[in-house]
Formats: structure tokens, sequence, C-alpha cells
């Protein structure tokens, strides 16, 4: 914990990209102040509270902060059984879960406690709604349960009021690369007033920046195999020509956690997290054909804008929807990191993954393993002997 506002202010002057990414621990290596054998039977002597730990990145940078013999701090706003997935992930004894409401500040102040460092991951690609009866026809209505501004301003905000008023040392934001004041997407915008507001009032802290995620889990590359299952076509909102540079989550997870072993060199730092290639909604469509072996069967449809707004407008308010107005606005838009792997290289403002040592995996050598389930007859059906 912080012992002076004189500290801060000594260690805010840090972070140059002089330093080899292989002074940073790894899994394996043992810290000075780990009690144990190392990794996951250890004390690393780092306690760590994480909002948003039952996400799609929440859960893979839960096993690497567990892999690591650190002591989690799990806040959770659900049912007991929403996070038991993460149990085990750390070491007996190594996990604290507590139950907190986002409109309950004293709530929240318990989840981070005595934390060393504090991870904000809580986001949602759309607005949650509650039904609610009306008097007239159709006799049910939906008002907003939280808000872009609520996930990605408002919310990141009061964590970080609570960072500096109870003295943690370090606070590492998840925001994302879309994130802009001058995008068309809600959600994009709202993500950059809330870098803006945790930098006004906590200016120390870490933002880590990646590109849309990739993984078994994820809602990227999985809609559209689901969808060519269910459907005759997919839709691809202008002909899918906008451009994407997925990131696969483990990366960005083991970049977190690396910020976690050496904290202080990445204060007030942005960390920019994004894959080897880029890639149009286009091809991606066709990758994931390739490999269901859907690309018979299926045909891309290209939809004008206006007209997947118009869908959309309908679609959203399924539970998960698959597409919503303002996905259409972040579909419709390059989604792309701020500058070359080559540009990044030449600066010394941003971090990337590869200035901590993290290979970028290509989507190529990933989605494979989790596509091939939605072949008519699974991966078995192209060996003989199997019928």
């Amino acid at each position: 914990m912080l012992t002076s506002s004189a500290r801060r202010l000594v260690t805010r002057n840090v972070a140059t990209r002089s330093f080899a990414a292989s002074a940073l621990p790894r899994i394996t290596e043992r810290r000075d102040t780990e009690a144990g054998p190392g990794g996951r039977a250890s004390d690393a002597g780092l306690k760590v509270a994480v909002f948003g730990a039952t996400g799609f990145l929440g859960r893979y940078v839960c096993a690497e902060l567990g892999t690591n013999g650190v002591l989690g701090y799990i806040a959770n706003r659900g049912d007991e059984f929403e996070v038991r997935h993460i149990r085990p992930m750390f070491d007996l004894g190594r996990t604290r879960f507590v139950f907190y409401s986002p409109k309950d500040v004293d709530s929240m102040r318990e989840v981070i406690a005595d934390a060393d460092i504090v991870i904000n991951m809580i986001g949602k690609y759309y607005e949650s709604k509650t039904p609610y009866q009306t008097k007239s026809f159709p006799y049910v209505g939906y008002k907003t349960n939280y808000s872009f501004e609520d996930a990605n301003v408002t919310i990141p905000r009061q964590i970080a009021e609570l960072c500096k008023e109870m003295q943690v040392d370090n606070f590492i934001h998840v925001s994302s690369a879309a994130a802009s004041p001058d995008s068309t997407s809600e959600w994009a915008r709202t993500k950059f007033e809330g870098e803006e507001a945790i930098k006004e009032v906590y200016p120390w802290a870490t933002i880590v920046r990646p590109t849309q995620l990739f993984g078994p889990e994820d809602r990227f590359l999985n809609p559209i195999a689901i969808f060519g299952n269910r459907y005759p076509f997919v839709p691809l909102i202008d002909g899918g020509e906008a451009l994407t540079q997925p990131v696969y989550v483990a990366d960005v997870a083991e970049t977190i956690s690396r910020i976690c072993d050496s904290p202080a060199q990445f204060e007030g730092k942005y960390v920019d997290c994004f894959g080897p290639n880029d890639y149009s909604y286009k091809e991606l469509a066709d990758f994931v054909f390739d490999v269901t072996e859907q690309a018979d069967s299926v045909r891309l449809w290209n939809v004008p804008k206006d007209m997947a707004k118009q869908m959309a407008n309908v679609i959203q308010y399924q539970r998960l929807p698959p597409l919503t107005p303002d996905l259409v606005e972040l579909q419709s838009a390059d989604y792309l990191p701020q500058m070359t792997a080559e540009e990044y290289r030449a600066q010394h403002e941003i971090f990337t993954m590869e200035n901590l040592g993290v290979k970028q995996t290509p989507i190529e050598k990933i989605a494979f393993n989790y596509l091939h389930r939605y072949r008519s007859g699974g991966h078995f059906q192209e060996v003989t002997g199997y019928h």
C-alpha cells in the first residue's frame, strides 16, 4: 500500500522502452518475495482485485494470476455458481470471492480491501435491458439496466476513485483499440470517455487497449459458424470490407499478468495488444466456412449498413443478441491498432505485447481447434475407419 503521496510522485516517473522483456518475471520463475516452490503452489506476495473476472478475457486473466501464485480478490455480482469455474484456477485458499453491486460503493470497497493491484475488465457489447409492464399495448416495455455510459465510464471512474481513496498501488484498466471520441459507435466513444475519466482521477493507471479478441468462447468467430448452421446465409455489413486485426485472448491475459509482475514500469502508460495480421470481415467469414466446411451450404449476404441497422433494431432485444445497432456501427468501420508494428517500434510512449515478451499468436493456429465442432459430422468424418 502507499505510504505517502511523495512515493507516488517518484514512482510515476517510470516506463521507458529500454528495459528488456526478459527482465520481467515469467510463470516458472520465482519472485524475490515469493514463498514456496514457485508458481501455482506458492504465495507470490501479491494481492490482486479483479472486476469482470467472469467475462471472456477475465477467466484467462484469472488463470494466469492463479498460475503465478497470486491471491485473487474476485468480484461477482451474480450467483456463486457463476464463478465456480474460477476456483480451480487458483490453489486452495488463494481466492476470496466478494459479492458486490456497481450501485453500492461500499460493496466495491470491500472487493478492493487491501489489494496491491486492481484490474478492471467490466464491459458489455450491448446495453442490458429489463422488461416492465405497461398499461397499453403491447403491455411490455424495456428500460436500460446498465448503459454503455455506466459500464464504460461511470463504473471505471468509481473504481479509480476508490483506488485513489484506498491508496491502491496500481490500477490496470482494459479499454479497447476502437476507443475514439469520433467513432459512430457509442460503445467505442464511451470507451474513450472512460479512459479520460480514469486518467483524470488516477493518472498513473495502466490502460490496456486490445483489438477484437478471439478464442474458444469468443463472440467473434463462433457467431459466424453458428449463424451458418442455422440459416442459409450470413450477413456481412457493407460486404464485410472493414478491416480488423484480432488478438488471441490468452496473449492479452499473459500481457496483463506480466504487467502485474512489474506494475511500476507501466504506470501512466498505454499497452496496445493486437494480432500479427489484419483481415476483412469477409476474409474471416471465408476462413470460418473453410474450417467448418459450410462454404457449399451457406452464402455470404452483402447487407447495406442502413438495412443491417433495421434488422438489429429488432434482434437487439434477444438475450445475448448477435447483432445490435451499435455493433453495426462498430463492424462497419476498421477495428485496428493506432499504428503499424514498425511505427510502434519507432516510438517510446506506447507499449505493445512485444515489449513484454509476449509473442502474437496467429488466428489460423488457434481457430481450427474450436471451429471444427461446427462441421456436420465433426472432425471424425474426414478420417477413414470411423464409419
